[in-house]
């Protein structure tokens, strides 16, 4: 089976309807397997006041990262997707040949989407813990893709077991934006391929210096699926353009992936041969910048419940 290949219109689109649509139809015409979208609702971003200013330890390092509410809210209340553009979107890439696929990032946000036609869903890096989320989405779809970045192995295996039900594919990933290619760490796919067949590479490599021979390399290593950020904007139109790929790169990773792994490895070493020192190691310990990340985006979104805020990892029924 060809690899599978996910483009992440994240939010390259800016809330603006012709420009999804634009990207659901030059990914299809490209090569993606997959178009998603991400089930953002402002309304469910937690506030949690360390994060306004950040801080700082005596040494200069950093201790919380900062990232204001109130800005925070005002950029993503213009990417909001309502439930009628949701609906559209899976429509549209039934219309354009192309799977649908989203980002479920809170269980309210979950149930919400659940009739909408989407054919998997996906579950980000940070929530890879959150096992009453992971619980809520298995009851409604059986293609479930969760990425692991930042998260402990113990976490990972027991997101495995409770998942045990469904079709899960678990995603490397490393939750640096972007991320250096030595810190790619891309032997961490066989640690994944002890709790599922399905494995792949989500990747967050700055195109611009480095192409797309993450991805590839990814590939040669046995990645069967590859996400990738997409847009049909110029990098600095949106937040997420310098680790977005152009439709020209999905037609090239694409053509790239249906070759045998033995012609993959031919052109990476022949393109780049510093390729092995993406591989890393099997286990390791997060790095600090992941650390901070974690702390940040774990918690970001919130289920909001009769005015009161229940986080994904809660044991809370409702």
């Amino acid at each position: 089976m060809k690899p599978i290949l996910i483009a992440e219109c994240c939010q390259n689109h800016n809330g603006n309807q012709e420009i999804l649509k634009k990207q659901i139809h030059t990914a299809a015409e490209n090569g993606a397997d997959f178009v998603k979208i991400q089930a953002i609702r402002s309304k469910e971003l937690s506030h949690r006041p360390r994060f306004d200013e950040g801080e700082t330890h005596a040494d200069g390092t950093i201790k919380t990262i900062k990232r204001p509410y109130d800005a925070e809210l005002a950029r993503l209340s213009k990417l909001d997707l309502s439930l009628d553009d949701e609906a559209w979107f899976v429509e549209e890439c039934w219309r354009a040949g192309v799977a649908p696929m989203t980002t479920a990032f809170t269980r309210t946000g979950a149930r919400e989407i659940k009739d909408l036609g989407y054919e998997a869903i996906k579950i980000a890096s940070y929530d890879c813990a959150s096992y009453p989320l992971l619980r809520e989405v298995a009851k409604y779809w059986k293609n479930v893709f969760v990425s692991t970045g930042a998260t402990y192995d113990n976490e990972i295996e027991k997101a495995a077991q409770v998942l045990k039900e469904v079709n899960l594919h678990l995603l490397h990933c490393v939750t640096i934006y972007p991320t250096p290619m030595d810190e790619l760490n891309l032997k961490r796919m066989s640690f994944l391929r002890r709790y599922s067949h399905n494995v792949g590479y989500s990747d967050h490599s700055h195109v611009e210096t480095t192409g797309l021979w993450a991805s590839k390399i990814a590939l040669a290593l046995g990645a069967n699926s590859i996400e990738r950020h997409y847009t049909v904007l110029e990098k600095d139109e949106t937040k997420d353009g310098p680790v977005s790929i152009k439709p020209h790169q999905l037609k090239e990773l694409r053509s790239f992936a249906d070759l045998s792994r033995q012609e993959m490895m031919e052109q990476i070493k022949k393109g780049y041969p510093e390729w092995e020192k993406t591989i890393g190691n099997i286990t390791r310990p997060l790095s600090h910048a992941e650390k901070l990340n974690r702390d940040y985006f774990r918690g970001r979104f919130a289920s909001l419940v009769d005015g009161k805020l229940i986080y994904n990892w809660e044991e809370v029924e409702f």
